[in-house]
């Protein structure tokens, strides 16, 4: 019983052990402290404190106080009592989770895998209507794709639901465990792309140049909650390793199809037919590159917007069916440029043999600093207005001195009329 006394494990593995301390009793602390900078060998201070400690509303709900939104100091702004508040509305998250909820119900091999995080990933939806297929391995992604894997051998279907930052920690069992034998686990990919206050370690910026390189790994990106529902379908019909990279944060607003479809593997969706310039985008940013188009419409310029789906595979027939009917092409991911989706391009037309100027638009080679994820799109360019200047430098560079003729006439008769 001994091995159960606070402390006792600690000295058996030869720990000098100290505690258990108030974390939140300061001049304690201090005490501790200066007496263990006598002391030699490994020490072991056991420290405990409450979350969100002096703050009622984060003492009383620590999971969602855990990350925060705007504090409005208000409270008839706010709606409540002066309490921290976040703008409700529906999220990507909400979306899939509700969506695996309806697909679990008619497949029983369904099953969800969090490394602690049920709520941040949804699944704790999943565990609450299922909680027998419901797994969650603590802060270990190690073992929640290793034990995905083991999961998919035996005929179920797992879905790892897990936030792009902290995938990185599970590359090795990626690799080996999952894609080299082929399994069909389903990654849902949370917090993709410009993740906002959570700073530099929390931006999940990285994941489409780190997993696209991986044999036998799908990767796709939907372009709003919608497409998102197919595409999860899609992925758990799949007979191999693949990916649902979503970002964080609210929805769209689109209408919600149904039944849900299963969208062919690959296959892009041409959203606007154009001239000169062909745009391809991903996920998140589909939306700001139509709205950016739409703005160069008024001004009688048309490039064409293609939503690109998936980065592996890419549509192959498309860009050699449609690439040599343009002079440029725009490239636009929230990842970053090494390695990304404008890479995969550039690469698929070299080896197409198909010679095209290519113009990327992503993240530079850095860490991205922390602030809101408005701001940071701007900072980057990857807002509507950031894509708007860019594509209209690069459609006018390349239109024909005629079509500019044309477009400047134009602008003179409308301001003469």
């Amino acid at each position: 019983m001994s091995l159960f006394t606070p402390g006792m494990l600690f000295l058996s593995l030869h720990f000098d052990y100290l505690g258990p301390i108030n974390g939140h009793n300061l001049n304690k602390l201090i005490k501790a402290f200066e007496h263990i900078k006598e002391m030699e060998g490994p020490i072991l201070v056991h420290v405990l404190t409450t979350k969100g400690k002096g703050y009622e509303p984060a003492e009383k709900d620590p999971t969602n106080y855990h990350g925060v939104g705007k504090l409005y100091l208000s409270a008839e702004k706010s709606g409540k009592d002066n309490h921290l508040t976040t703008e409700k509305s529906i999220t990507y998250t909400q979306v899939f989770a509700e969506t695996l909820v309806e697909l679990a119900n008619k497949d029983k091999r369904i099953v969800g895998i969090t490394a602690a995080m049920p709520e941040g990933t949804g699944l704790a939806l999943l565990q609450k209507r299922f909680p027998e297929r419901f797994f969650d391995v603590g802060i270990a992604e190690e073992h929640a794709v290793t034990l995905a894997a083991g999961m998919a051998t035996q005929g179920l279907r797992p879905v790892v639901a897990v936030y792009s930052t902290f995938l990185q920690r599970a590359y090795d069992q990626i690799i080996h465990d999952v894609c080299l034998q082929r399994l069909p686990v389903v990654f849902a990919i949370d917090r993709a792309g410009i993740v906002g206050e959570d700073g530099p370690t929390h931006h999940g910026v990285f994941d489409l140049s780190f997993l696209r390189v991986i044999p036998h790994l799908v990767l796709m990106s939907p372009k709003d909650e919608n497409e998102l529902r197919h595409m999860l379908k899609t992925a758990l019909e799949y007979e191999g390793p693949i990916v649902l990279r979503y970002p964080r944060g609210k929805a769209i607003g689109v209408s919600l199809e149904e039944p849900l479809k299963t969208l062919p593997i690959g296959e892009s969706e041409i959203l606007i037919k154009g001239e000169d310039v062909l745009i391809l985008a991903i996920g998140q940013t589909v939306m700001p590159a139509l709205q950016a188009v739409k703005q160069l419409q008024k001004e009688n310029l048309y490039p064409a917007l293609v939503n690109a789906r998936f980065v592996k595979p890419l549509d192959k027939g498309l860009l050699r069916e449609k690439a040599p009917e343009f002079k440029a092409i725009v490239t636009i991911e929230e990842n970053v440029l090494m390695g990304g989706f404008g890479s995969a391009v550039m690469e698929l037309l070299r080896d197409l043999d198909i010679n095209i100027p290519v113009y990327r638009m992503g993240l530079p080679d850095q860490f991205i600093e922390h602030g809101g994820q408005d701001i940071l799109r701007e900072k980057y360019g990857l807002d509507r207005e950031g894509i708007y200047k860019n594509v209209k430098k690069i459609f006018l560079k390349y239109a024909t001195k005629r079509k500019i003729r044309q477009i400047a006439f134009r602008k003179r008769l409308g301001a003469e009329s």
